[in-house]
């Protein structure tokens, strides 16, 4: 029996398709009767998460992200209730994310009553020439009202996803940001640099202008230090926290935790630890197959692919890798794998002496840090 197993959901619907988007999501007016197809979506989410956990007796944590999950309107009751139905315990956490555009008070009031414990709003930025330059929905009144919404219903148990290196955005347009973020006391701040995705119309014309990239690094270094100011920890590379408000979802990611995926694109890896060997499954991207049967992609992961994961993602962390987990699966400590790479961090003042992990410093050089990592362990 997979005694402990962390839950993904993935809604694969939004209002509308932002500029810098890579996730899979299709927008709602795509399809013909959006509430029948939402109401099935919903049925087929339940029926594989009552499946999945036949075999579970005790689930950690839950995220529900997409997509928009609050585009699902009347459609999220039946979701919430079903999973409180099916799970075997009350998770320690339970995410549920929003953009603002539609994460009015019925949203809040339906997260609040049925056992969310935490709320994740898609702010990106509040400035209007910025959203509207990536098409993002709504107006900057209305992300106002949805931070107030969820100061009200998750007081200090939200979070907030900022971007740095939009279009528009200067110095003072990201210091205004966060400032005014951080006047609604969030418990958590997600701070990510502009990733643009291949062949769109913001990834051509920011490929023209070399300096772009220059300005997204120096506005995510200036949105780190305000953060860091105010009192957020940056506990991994893009993700800062009050005191004990850290995600548990996604540390159980960075761990390399076991957890399944349901939903359209949506994966899941379990990991057997007495073998240090595992599998992947990753639902199809087609929210209208999914609709009538749940068809998955299986990797076979061998324990070379999961010591590399492990340290790709385990070194993401302030913490580092959970060196007590990675022993028990691959039957070797850390530091005999990497010796070399270690001793040179540590000499330039950016791995820590007593355990296994980047000092704050070091992460700012995650990539380079990681390739030197590969490098050792191929030898």
């Amino acid at each position: 029996m997979e005694c402990c197993l962390s839950l993904y959901i993935h809604v694969p619907f939004c209002a509308g398709r932002c500029g810098y988007c890579d996730f899979y999501s299709t927008p709602v007016g795509s399809f013909s009767g959006f509430r029948e197809i939402r109401e099935r979506f919903v049925e087929r989410v339940l029926a594989d998460v009552r499946s999945e956990l036949e075999k579970v007796d005790f689930v950690p944590t839950i995220y529900v992200g997409g997509g928009t999950p609050s585009v699902l309107g009347e459609s999220l009751v039946p979701l919430l209730e079903g999973l409180g139905r099916l799970l075997p315990n009350e998770p320690l956490e339970f995410t549920v994310e929003a953009n603002p555009e539609s994460a009015d008070e019925i949203f809040f009031r339906t997260c609040r009553s049925n056992n969310v414990t935490r709320v994740s709003l898609g702010v990106q930025t509040l400035f209007e020439k910025s959203r509207k330059a990536v098409n993002r929905l709504g107006n900057v009144a209305s992300v106002l009202e949805s931070l107030d919404r969820a100061e009200r219903f998750f007081p200090h148990a939200f979070s907030v996803d900022l971007i740095a290196g939009l279009p528009f955005q200067d110095a003072a347009i990201m210091r205004s940001d966060v400032e005014q973020v951080l006047a609604f006391e969030p418990a958590h701040v997600s701070l990510y640099s502009l990733t643009l995705t291949e062949g769109t119309h913001l990834e051509k014309n920011m490929r023209k202008n070399a300096a772009s990239f220059q300005k997204i690094d120096d506005l995510w270094l200036l949105g780190k230090d305000l953060l860091e100011q105010a009192g957020y920890t940056a506990y991994e590379v893009s993700n800062f926290s009050l005191k004990g408000k850290e995600s548990l979802h996604n540390k159980r990611y960075w761990s390399m935790e076991n957890w399944a995926g349901m939903g359209p694109s949506a994966s899941g890896t379990m990991i057997d630890d007495e073998t240090g060997t595992g599998i992947r499954l990753t639902v199809k991207s087609d929210a209208t197959l999914y609709l009538k049967k749940t068809e998955q992609d299986v990797e076979y992961l061998d324990k070379d692919t999961l010591i590399k994961e492990s340290l790709f993602m385990g070194f993401r962390s302030l913490d580092g890798p959970d060196e007590a987990l990675f022993l028990k699966r691959f039957r070797k400590p850390i530091t005999t794998l990497i010796p070399r790479t270690i001793a040179m961090w540590q000499d330039k003042g950016l791995f820590e002496q007593n355990r296994t992990a980047l000092t704050k410093e070091g992460l700012l050089f995650l990539n380079r840090f990681l390739a030197e990592v590969f490098e050792e362990i191929s030898g």
